[in-house]
């Protein structure tokens, strides 16, 4: 099954798990055409043209922004049967008041349940988005949330490498069943 990977505002370094995904494993990144001014509905555009040229249905891997576009894709497109599942990794809270201009235009969060199944993982010291608000983003979306401690903004700083937890953990997803592997 074809995996993509849905980086967040200014795209995943080199050194970002999503990355080490990529490089290793074979997933494809979806590029975008702006990283540092982006547009909600041009990503939206990007990611729709992504999974009609795909011939079997995906798995969508988000981190940050990257959630926030699966929930406001899934809201409006017409190609969601084409998604297996979605991992959402350290979800921002767009509405916060100190979001940077950049990101004022994904604003209102969608408040619709995503039409496959998800999962959220969100660390519980990220400074993008406190644990209630996760909480409340997973609950909207119809999907689980689990807190996966102490990792910033599960990014490059977070020093996670290939993070295999999580490959286990969207492995699990793409299988699920009622139980998800214990983090």
């Amino acid at each position: 099954m074809r995996t993509l990977l849905l980086p967040g505002w200014q795209n995943s370094g080199p050194d970002h798990w999503q990355s080490h995904w990529e490089r290793e494993l074979g997933f494809e990144r979806v590029e975008q055409s702006d990283w540092q001014w982006p547009r909600r509905g041009d990503w939206m555009a990007r990611l729709d043209d992504m999974l009609l040229a795909s011939p079997s249905s995906v798995v969508l891997v988000a981190h940050s922004l990257g959630c926030q576009l699966v929930a406001s894709w899934a809201a409006h497109s017409q190609h969601t049967a084409k998604v297996h599942c979605a991992l959402l990794v350290a979800v921002p809270d767009t509405e916060r008041a100190d979001m940077p201009p950049q990101l004022h235009n994904w604003r209102p969060i969608t408040r619709q349940a995503l039409p496959f199944r998800g999962a959220m993982l969100f660390s519980n010291d990220d400074p993008y988005c406190e644990r209630e608000r996760a909480l409340w983003m997973a609950q909207q979306w119809g999907i689980q949330a689990t807190d996966i401690g102490p990792h910033g903004h599960v990014n490059t700083e977070s020093k996670l490498g290939s993070w295999p937890q999580a490959l286990r953990y969207l492995q699990g997803l793409g299988q699920m069943s009622e139980t998800m592997p214990i983090w």
